[in-house]
């Protein structure tokens, strides 16, 4: 069965969060100038595209990229369509039979860089919502807007609520055209050292 691929195309121009540095890449060498191999080189911040937040990405002390684990970013996940949502807080449920033995939940939005512009809102699951669903289980939360919490939000809560409840956040997925459902996602971390990030390749495969 095939995988369905979820991350967003990084490359030059592909919208960092405003004010962040962008992704850019270059060659260090070129076969085609006399060189033995291709050797290629990239730079930017590890937000733009698809991506795991770590703790430290809110609060000194807590965990950086190189201690996320493995297990949350594997398994069952739920697709809730969210699209004819307005921007801002989600009136949800914890106990929406959608989210009936939930341990992994993905939001679409369509609020996505992957249309190649930067969305100016999108919804957001309330910082309540978040601390419910943290104590129900949860251990992933994700969404296709580039934050977990709204773009003007300069406490993030959600981000908080879910770290502090031992659940943890994926960012800038790419959901257009999948359907609300139940799934298995493969979204693994680079294994990148003292960070407040990591790029995902993340992946659904189909129930």
């Amino acid at each position: 069965m095939a995988l369905l691929d979820i991350s967003v195309l990084v490359r030059p121009g592909t919208p960092e969060w405003p004010g962040d540095v962008p992704f850019t890449c270059g060659w260090s060498a070129r076969i085609a100038q006399g060189a033995s191999v291709n050797l290629s080189h990239i730079a930017g911040s590890p937000h733009v595209g698809t991506h795991a937040d770590a703790p430290l990405h809110v609060r000194d002390g807590w965990p950086a990229s190189d201690m996320l684990p493995l297990e949350p970013f594997v398994g069952p996940v739920v697709v809730l369509d969210v699209t004819r949502a307005p921007d801002g807080p989600l009136a949800l449920d914890a106990g929406d039979a959608r989210l009936a033995g939930c341990e992994r939940l993905l939001l679409r939005t369509d609020r996505t860089i992957a249309e190649g512009t930067f969305p100016a809102g999108w919804p957001v699951l309330s910082a309540a919502a978040a601390i419910l669903l943290a104590a129900a289980g949860v251990k992933l939360v994700g969404v296709d807007a580039p934050s977990v919490d709204e773009r003007e939000s300069k406490t993030l809560e959600v981000h908080q609520a879910l770290f502090g409840g031992g659940a943890y956040v994926l960012e800038n997925l790419d959901l257009r055209g999948i359907a609300e459902g139940r799934y298995e996602l493969i979204a693994l971390p680079l294994r990148l050292g003292g960070l407040d990030a990591a790029p995902v390749r993340a992946a659904l495969l189909p129930g």
